[in-house]
This record gives C-alpha cells, structure tokens and sequence, in this order.
C-alpha cells in the first residue's frame, strides 16, 4: 500500500504541492492531469525521493520513506522507478547497455567502472526489450532511435529494477500519437500483466481516461479531484483546469494540450 498524507513542497514563497494526500491500497494505474505547473512532476519527484517534502509523509507498505537517505533511499528508489519524459538514457551507448543501468543500485562499483554485467541480466535485459517489442535494437546506440523506441527503452531500463511502483512523468509529451499508444499500452500491460502500481502524469484527459483506472487532478497544487474515469465529467474537468465559458466536448488531445500549456481556457475530449 502507498499513502500519501498531506505531502507540501515549497520553494521559498511558492507553494508546488499543498498538502496532497491520497492512498493506493492495491495495484493501479493512476493518471494524474492538470494545467502545466499545477505540481504534477513536484508530486511524482517527492514520491520517488529525487526531492525532499517540506511537510507530509510517504509510507509504502508500513515502511516510512519520507526521510529516508544514503543506501536505503537508493533501495527505495529501485522500487519505486522512475520513468521521465526525456528519456534520460546515455545516447551513445548501446540500447542493452542502457537497461542495464536500471541494476546499478545492487551492483559493485568495480563492475560498474568496467561495465561488467552478470550473464543472467543480459538475458532478462533482451527478454524485456522482447516484451517491449524492440529487442531487435538491443545492440544499436540510443541515439540512433526513434523517440517511441527510446521511451521504451527507458520502460524497459525501470523494469530491470523489478520495481513494485512506476512512476511516469510526462512519458507521451514528446512523442507523437501512434507511438504515444504504443508506450501507453505498453505501460498498461506492465499494470495488467505483472500486477504493478503505475502512476502516470498526463497532459490529455483523453489518454488519462482510456488507459487509467483512477484519475487525479491537481490544480494549484492541490488535488482537487480524485476518482474514476467514468467521474470525470466535464464539469470536473472544467474545475480541474480553472477553464472558463468557452469549455466544450469537442477539443482534440492536441488542442487540449496547447489550451493548458499556454494556460487558457481548456475543452474536454469526446
């Protein structure tokens, strides 16, 4: 079980997240949605202890992590991975390599150094790229992949740390529709199949509603809405958003997305 319980990061008179709390007593895959700097990257960072909270706690499964530091954060780091929109792998290495780097935290520093892996996780690496569908890139360079494929790479990069939570920032918002399904089916899949919590922050309400169980909207960081897709009315939407008269049912996943980056009124898709 992850609980969240009034979680705050400030930065000096700038409130980020405030007080935002909510808890997932079971797998799930949760889209969080709202305007561009509503705290949605803030959240997942705290979460996965890449940024200390001001206030609150993060507990997971009893265990405390909110302070945590040194070995035992690295450890919770690995459970809980963690996937960002600009991919974060080394370009000129080679794409078999760069998964491999999601078991550095339980490997020694010389093997590290000299880039020595054991068999078996060369294996598994090729295995998950498989899954992912792109084992046949496991020994070209990063760089030379489309932006779908690298994204996958880094899916597969977190799933080498066999972790328990996924969490996704942005993970679509640089890549283009077709291979923005291909990544979301891939991250539902891994929900489905291998019974992970995947937490995704998303910035079209149409992606979130499709792939997600449970949907949480954060406005001015604060959650100010958290329930199923099927909850998510336009009413809902228009408060999640602070969207004004203009607000309707026929928007497009693009238009939605340069409504909120821009910060104007925002319309829902069908």
């Amino acid at each position: 079980m992850l609980a969240i319980d009034r979680l705050t990061k400030r930065f000096g008179d700038k409130t980020a997240v405030d007080a935002a709390s909510f808890v997932t007593d079971k797998p799930t895959m949760i889209g969080i949605i709202g305007r561009s700097g509503a705290g949605k990257s803030t959240l997942l960072r705290m979460i996965n202890r890449l940024a200390d909270p001001t206030e609150g706690r993060i507990t997971c499964n009893g265990e405390d992590v909110t302070h945590l530091s040194g070995a035992r954060r690295r450890d919770w780091q690995s459970r809980c991975a963690m996937i960002f929109q600009q991919f974060n792998l080394v370009p000129r290495m080679d794409v078999v390599s760069n998964v491999l780097h999601g078991t550095l935290n339980r490997r020694s520093t010389l093997a590290t150094m000299f880039n020595l892996y054991p068999q078996a996780d060369i294996h598994t690496a090729i295995d998950i790229l498989d899954r992912l569908g792109i084992a046949e890139q496991a020994p070209k360079r990063a760089e030379a992949l489309s932006g779908g494929q690298q994204q996958r790479v880094a899916i597969a990069r977190a799933l080498m740390q066999d972790p328990d939570i996924i969490l996704a920032d942005e993970p679509i918002a640089s890549l283009d529709p077709m291979n923005a399904q291909i990544v979301m089916e891939a991250l539902r899949r891994i929900h489905d199949e291998d019974g992970r919590t995947v937490i995704c922050n998303l910035h079209t309400l149409d992606t979130a509603r499709r792939y997600c169980d449970r949907v949480i909207g954060m406005r001015d960081g604060r959650i100010v809405f958290d329930g199923t897709p099927a909850q998510l009315t336009t009413g809902v939407a228009r408060d999640i958003y602070d969207a004004g008269a203009d607000f309707s049912e026929a928007a497009t996943s693009t238009e939605i997305e340069t409504l909120n980056k821009a910060g104007a009124a925002i319309r829902v898709p069908a």
